[in-house]
């Protein structure tokens, strides 16, 4: 019989904590949702509204009916877990992941990996312990024209890469859903704490950073980035960012935004080759232009559907450690390790105002081979 995976669910700051739980029970008999705990938080929330910390910890409670535990060590130590669903704030993943990982249990962590490159390093030496794996959620992992475009361009559609472009769609922020708070109130959750790893380049520029190392499929080598506070006083984390990265024969420019009120333009990713350009649009079609000039494209492709039995967070951990065969690229260590570099490089250099090395020696995400 195939195995039934235990799980925990550990965390609860990040608002996707409640979907991932929800393809993982949705798989029914092949999981256990065996128990849940929050991380002690950097500072506590104060409000219930939809997203937040303690709301999202109840729901778990009330809708699965999972153990509560105080403490998460406790929780690892009571209990035999398969897997840990990890959604703290991520300035906390290394210390958590660290835990669990030196226990053999694997980790499914929402995105990004961690706030540096020393956490990502942290968390990579921990996985060799005893061979956990580190499965990083991307939601956009999961948009078939992301993937299609990455088959087009790798079959010569619009010849060489040589600039990757992306931006997050619409957002006001992770609490502009309808959620009644006051600027005191948000002021108190992670999101907008710099010292928890919140703001928008960790949000929404890591999509960028995780996507441009897919398709550009060379090591990052150095970044610019900029950060801004425009709209968010209460808070000591930007809602504004941007990251310009250098590959050896290529560019990115990553864009993450709170600020946007209606983009206006394709969020992407933009795909500039030798000899076209592509366009993925929010629908899932991609865009071919080829010809100079042209304001209509010269091919109009739908995408691919996403392959049976793995079109899901869940179902493809589940395949991939029932079968070891190769998680997709954008879930698995290296690729994050890569895009980790990009996001370490980029805060670096919002700091210090010039541009930063992203694969020096110290920060070296590996040779080419990770990205084949």
């Amino acid at each position: 019989m195939p195995k039934t995976y235990r799980i925990g669910a550990i965390g609860f700051a990040h608002v996707h904590m409640k979907s991932t739980m929800d393809l993982f029970a949705a798989l029914g008999d092949r999981v256990q949702m065996v128990a849940a705990a929050d991380v002690e938080p950097i500072v506590p929330s104060v409000s219930k509204e939809r997203g937040t910390r303690i709301e999202q910890y109840q729901w778990a409670l009330d809708k699965y009916k999972v153990k509560p535990y105080d403490s998460y060590i406790k929780l690892l130590d009571e209990n035999q877990i398969d897997i840990a669903l990890v959604s703290c704030e991520n300035s906390l993943h290394p210390v958590v992941m660290e835990e669990i990982l030196r226990r053999g249990i694997h980790v499914v962590v929402e995105k990004p990996l961690s706030v540096t490159m020393e956490g990502a390093l942290r968390i990579e030496r921990a996985s060799r312990v005893k061979g956990a794996r580190v499965i990083t959620n991307w939601p956009s992992a999961w948009y078939p024209g992301v993937r299609t475009a990455k088959r087009l361009m790798d079959q010569g559609t619009i010849g060489k890469l040589f600039k990757f472009s992306y931006r997050n769609a619409d957002s006001l922020g992770p609490f502009s859903y309808g959620q009644a708070m006051s600027d005191s109130e948000k002021g108190q959750e992670w999101w907008y704490r710099s010292d928890a790893g919140g703001g928008a380049m960790m949000d929404y520029c890591c999509y960028g950073a995780c996507m441009a190392s897919w398709f550009v499929g060379t090591p990052p080598q150095a970044a610019y980035g900029i950060k801004a506070n425009f709209n968010s006083p209460y808070g000591s984390a930007d809602d504004f960012s941007a990251i310009t990265v250098r590959f050896a024969s290529a560019l990115a420019m990553l864009e993450g935004s709170w600020t946007t009120v209606n983009s206006g333009v394709p969020n992407g990713p933009l795909l500039y080759g030798k000899e076209g350009t592509m366009v993925v649009r929010l629908n899932g079609d991609v865009e071919v232009y080829t010809k100079r000039g042209g304001d209509t494209p010269d091919q109009l492709i739908k995408a691919d559907p996403l392959p049976a039995g793995r079109d899901d967070l869940a179902k493809e951990t589940l395949h991939h450690l029932d079968t070891g065969e190769p998680l997709f690229p954008m879930l698995d260590l290296p690729l994050n390790m890569a895009a980790m570099s990009i996001l370490d490089a980029g805060l670096r250099s919002a700091q210090s105002g010039k541009m930063e090395m992203a694969n020096d020696g110290i920060w070296c995400v590996g040779d080419d081979s990770i990205f084949h």
